[in-house]
């Protein structure tokens, strides 16, 4: 069959297939998919909390979308675990080149006309780098909130990367995150019942 039309949502509709955490036992597998909505909701509620409390001005929307494109490039590079990826400066800075040359090529799979728009969405680091601070302190809290998951269903093996990701996320010079840890992440060790 001759190629015809454009790959790229069908390409993205891939990001399913892409599992998290790699190297850990999960109780619950985590994909890509599932992973960046997760992000653009707390990255939205980041932008939000932001404006709302602490005089930001920040396109919350944006940050949404942001989020849910974030990892995309994983389709083609797969789920780079955090201790390899950040190993050394070479592997990063290789790394790097991977994610940029992923994304380009998902660029492509689209007509001319829309590629501007999404590489101002893929390659949003150099172009709004105040949103993408947002978006990388969702991902981190993201990563928390599945540790938190992990070891409430007794899952030990996510106890350490807890810990770590949670002395990450203090580090965040960002008073939005703070509120979010102090006002929404107490209810990830809740049941059901107990959020009622």
């Amino acid at each position: 069959m001759a190629k015809s039309g454009f790959h790229f949502f069908a390409f993205l509709s891939r990001m399913k297939y892409i599992t998290r955490w790699g190297l850990m036992k999960n109780t619950q597998p985590e994909n890509i998919q599932e992973h960046s909505l997760q992000v653009a909701m707390i990255a939205h509620g980041l932008a939000l909390i932001r404006n709302k409390f602490y005089g930001g001005n920040i396109n919350a929307d944006r940050v949404a979308v942001l989020g849910l494109f974030h990892d995309c490039n994983e389709i083609i590079t797969g789920d780079m675990p955090t201790p390899i990826k950040y190993y050394n400066p070479q592997i990063s800075r290789a790394y790097k080149d991977v994610e940029e040359t992923s994304k380009r090529k998902i660029l492509s799979m689209l007509p001319k006309e829309l590629q501007s728009d999404y590489t101002e969405i893929l390659f949003h680091e150099d172009i709004d780098p105040e949103s993408w601070k947002i978006v990388k302190a969702a991902d981190k809290i993201s990563a928390y909130i599945k540790c938190l998951e992990e070891v409430k269903a007794g899952n030990m093996e996510f106890k350490k990367a807890s810990e770590s990701i949670y002395d990450a996320i203090s580090q965040i010079d960002m008073p939005e995150v703070a509120y979010f840890m102090k006002n929404f992440i107490p209810s990830f060790s809740l049941t059901l019942d107990e959020l009622d």
